[in-house]
């Protein structure tokens, strides 16, 4: 019997898998309605549709919405929120009516994870939704902001996104320059550091061990190997302005025009030259970006880095090289030179200047900051960009004043690029008027009735208008926010020890991808990279489901041994099996899925604790992790 139920239970699983997997994964040749995850239209599921096929293996328990709430209370009552305010109308005017909000159980569910990676406990959940309080959700944020999670968690976030990693295809930061970085943003996050001033550190960082200065490390991260010093200039400043200004074709840029190139993808682009990005590359002319074996280096390994402006190099960017990974750099005479010029306005920075702190300068006191992070954020917390990529910024685009009307090519877009632009720019000023603080941005997103409407959807919900966020979309859980909520869930807590940063328990502790050390059940390691966590570098964290993490969650050791009564120490099982079977049930489920199971449920687990009992609570708990609203935030 429990042999059938894993059976059963693996292919309700498998079948809320849709999304694209990794291209190694063997693709079956049948098509089956109810599971494209194995058929040939796997590779056709965006975040609309998987948010279909999620929600509709989602368990429904029956648990009324908040008080007042419903779609025509959301489009003729906005909040007073930024969000809303321009969502709501959008909606409207596209006739598109919004998915009811969530209930409370969802809700306390969805923002834990959302803001700190964690699942909340029991007892945060029935406190919560016992709450009668008018403000409780804005509570709940608050002190989610203010847990040691949400550090933990946005130490992850920005290190993605910072690409801190100890090694990538071209160059090494060695373990100890790695977790110098993300005690740099951990220790930025937990000083509640305006995000303007991270980012003029960041750029502006200048040192001599990125072993102990952790902010060294982003620039290094721009390194190229194999060529002239340009190419180093060049990637530092393209890296630099995708990170901080959501424009990922400067590096095009700074291989060639854009015309010829960038036509379909870009009218900025299509409109600039490469002698423009050589000035933003010229920012970096002065850098010198060395490295120094430590004193106990063998072959000159390990070694940490160093950031000097105006030492070994003081000219600005110069025009004569014929050979690295970009094609030849020339100008009118071989001695010719690019000054450091802010492609967005034509800039300069004052004789005397430091060339790369005048580059924080501009980048922070440009909008165009402001709009790429609240974007990046948006993109986090609702599944897709106002633009998106999020990355892919085109600001020729972007203005609803002054719309796109002269296209230059046929194949140029000549739209306005963001869903809702008037909502992307007050959002980007309410994160200036903040003094760009984090936290108050993600207070206002969270607390928004947008971002707290239901996945679930009554009627007809056409996947197109996904860009109008009528509905949550949904997210499958981060790799470490799987492994975390496994291990707080059942109480069998790990202990990960590494010398250079420590002994943690949580996966979200881990400063990066690579180098996990092994624990004392098995190579944990494996069981996060199924979930496609990344390395940071040429392979990015991806939301994609995989047989490999089916399986895993099915029989990997990390999960058996944690549905097992035996070994010491308290567990979760050996806390329920005293328990009577429906407080066990009712237990089991609002510990792992934070929620009561259905009556459906109910009386299907009951029936199954008549036989053997142990056996039949472990059988439960092994298939709670395996359901769909464990794996999915919704």
């Amino acid at each position: 019997m429990a042999i059938r139920r894993a059976f059963l239970i693996l292919m309700l699983f498998v079948a809320s898998w849709p999304a694209q997997s990794p291209a190694d994964d063997p693709q079956l040749p049948v098509a089956d309605p109810n599971c494209t995850f194995f058929g040939p239209d796997r590779k056709k599921n965006d975040a609309g549709s998987l948010t279909l096929q999620v929600v509709a293996h989602l368990a429904v328990a029956g648990i009324p919405s908040p008080p007042g709430g419903s779609r025509t209370d959301a489009l003729e009552h906005p909040s007073g929120n930024t969000i809303d305010k321009y969502i709501f109308p959008a909606l409207a005017a596209a006739n598109v009516a919004p998915a009811p909000p969530t209930t409370d159980f969802e809700f306390i569910r969805r923002a834990t994870l959302d803001l700190t990676g964690r699942i909340p406990t029991p007892d945060q959940v029935l406190t919560f939704v016992n709450d009668t309080t008018s403000n409780k959700r804005a509570n709940l944020v608050d002190t989610l902001l203010a847990s040691p999670g949400w550090v933990d968690k946005w130490t992850v976030w920005f290190a993605d996104l910072y690409q801190n990693n100890s090694r990538n295809t071209q160059i090494l930061r060695f373990v100890p320059g790695v977790t110098a970085f993300d005690s740099y943003i951990r220790n930025a996050l937990t000083k509640q550091e305006p995000y303007d001033q991270m980012a003029r550190e960041i750029i502006g960082a200048q040192g001599n061990d990125s072993y102990t200065q952790g902010e060294l490390n982003y620039l290094v991260g721009g390194v190229v190997t194999g060529g002239p010093i340009q190419d180093i200039f060049d990637q530092q400043a393209a890296n630099t302005v995708n990170t901080f200004l959501g424009i990922s074709h400067m590096n095009c840029l700074l291989c060639h025009n854009g015309r010829g190139h960038l036509d379909s993808l870009s009218l900025w682009g299509y409109s600039t030259s490469r002698q423009q990005a050589w000035g933003m590359a010229s920012f970096m002319s002065r850098t010198y970006t060395s490295r120094t074996p430590v004193p106990e280096a063998v072959n000159g390994q390990p070694y940490y880095w160093s950031l000097a402006n105006n030492t070994r190099y003081r000219s600005d960017y110069q025009l004569n090289t014929q050979t690295g990974n970009r094609p030849p750099r020339t100008g009118a005479t071989p001695s010719a030179t690019v000054a450091p010029t802010y492609i967005f306005d034509g800039t300069s920075p004052s004789p005397g200047t430091d060339y790369r702190v005048a580059l924080g300068q501009k980048i922070t006191s440009d909008f165009q900051f402001a709009r790429a992070t609240v974007n990046y954020m948006w993109a986090y917390f609702f599944g897709i960009g106002i633009v998106d990529p999020p990355d892919q910024f085109d600001p020729l685009r972007l203005d609803p004043d002054n719309p796109p009307t002269d296209c230059p090519s046929p194949n140029n877009p000549c739209t306005l690029q963001p869903s809702n632009p008037r909502l992307l720019n007050a959002l980007a000023q309410d994160f200036i008027n903040s003094k760009y603080d984090l936290k108050a941005l993600m207070r206002e997103i969270v607390n928004s009735q947008t971002y707290q409407l239901s996945s679930r959807y009554d009627g007809t919900w056409d996947p197109s208008t996904q860009n109008l966020f009528g509905r949550k979309l949904v997210r499958r859980l981060w790799s470490e926010e799987i492994h975390d909520a496994i291990t707080q869930s059942s109480g069998v807590i790990p202990t990960y020890n590494n010398p250079n940063w420590g002994p943690v328990s949580l996966a979200m502790q881990l400063p990066e991808p690579l180098n996990t050390p092994d624990g004392a059940r098995g190579k944990v390691a494996d069981f996060l990279d199924a979930f496609l966590r990344g390395n940071r570098d040429d392979e990015q964290r991806r939301p994609d489901g995989s047989i490999s993490q089916a399986l895993g969650l099915m029989n990997d050791n990390f999960v058996m041994s944690r549905i097992q009564t035996n070994g010491s120490g308290t567990n979760l099982l050996k806390t329920v099996l005293p328990m009577p079977d429906s407080q066990l049930v009712n237990t089991l489920f609002l510990t792992v899925l934070s929620r009561y199971p259905t009556p459906a449920e109910t009386t299907a687990a009951l029936a199954n604790l008549k036989t053997n009992r142990t056996q039949e609570a472990q059988t439960l708990l092994w298939s709670l992790y395996n359901k769909v609203d464990f794996v999915f935030n919704y």
